[in-house]
């Protein structure tokens, strides 16, 4: 489902949460904590986007409580995530945190989550394992293992034999590969290269190379939203137009439709 969809989806249970949570309050405040500025803004931007499209439509009172969105941009920085966090719970006194672009922004927050006792809701960050640091978060978007394991098995019934991978040195990256390389070679598949190239400014270029040298049918690729862009014209400038792509959907600028992790 594309981010719009689903987001308004996201919204209509944040909503529905809240009025639960909250039902000796006038208004019900949801603290809302995303990437609106650097690499992973487009992400952010849908999100928020989303959730005022829904709210336009539908309003903004739910059982009788007023809807109040306290938005805060933390642009992908889990320092600033925490930071943001605190304020929200401390000071807004809101009924529950919700956002969460990319995994470490979701992990900065849990121990504040805990500690509060609020509920955390994970709007894009994939990660395994974020639900698992917090007795308070829930995730309503998808999981790396879902995209990945799905590509694994459809590039092992299409002929594909071969295949380098090139990942994000970071949890969701070692999400996407893992699941993928288990159900890629567990239907006959091969990996034949395997890189993890570094999360901040990647020059693909030198790695791009490796994969190119190693002869696969298919690079399996994942880099977060906003760094798929310059990994496909390099991937163009070097001559490789003849390795399929695959990969959860990442690889593509958030603004097409894919999220980040």
């Amino acid at each position: 489902m594309a981010i719009y969809g689903k987001s308004l989806l996201i919204a209509a249970a944040s909503l529905a949460m809240a009025t639960a949570t909250a039902r000796a309050q006038e208004s019900v405040k949801i603290g809302l904590i995303l990437p609106m500025t650097g690499g992973q803004a487009s992400t952010g931007k849908q999100i928020d986007n989303a959730i005022k499209l829904y709210m336009s439509q539908k309003g903004d009172t739910v059982a009788g409580k007023k809807i109040e969105v306290i938005l805060k941009d933390d642009g992908a920085v889990p320092d600033n995530t925490k930071r943001a966090a605190q304020e929200l719970i401390v000071n807004d006194k809101v009924s529950f945190i919700a956002g969460f672009g990319v995994t470490p922004a979701a992990l900065a927050a849990a121990p504040l989550a805990t500690e509060a006792k609020i509920p955390e809701i994970v709007m894009a960050a994939g990660t395994s394992i974020i639900t698992e640091r917090s007795p308070y978060i829930v995730r309503t978007s998808f999981t790396l293992a879902q995209s990945s394991t799905i590509i694994g098995d459809w590039a092992a019934k299409n002929g594909i034999k071969k295949v380098a991978t090139l990942t994000s040195d970071y949890a969701p990256g070692n999400d996407a590969l893992n699941f993928f390389k288990e159900r890629f070679t567990a239907g006959g598949g091969q990996v034949v290269e395997e890189v993890k190239v570094p999360l901040a400014n990647p020059d693909f270029a030198p790695f791009l190379q490796r994969m190119k040298d190693s002869s696969p049918d298919a690079m399996f690729v994942f880099v977060p939203a906003g760094q798929g862009g310059n990994f496909m014209k390099q991937y163009a400038e070097r001559g490789l137009t003849n390795i399929k792509v695959i990969g959860p959907g990442a690889v593509m600028d958030g603004r097409d439709g894919r999220r980040s992790s």
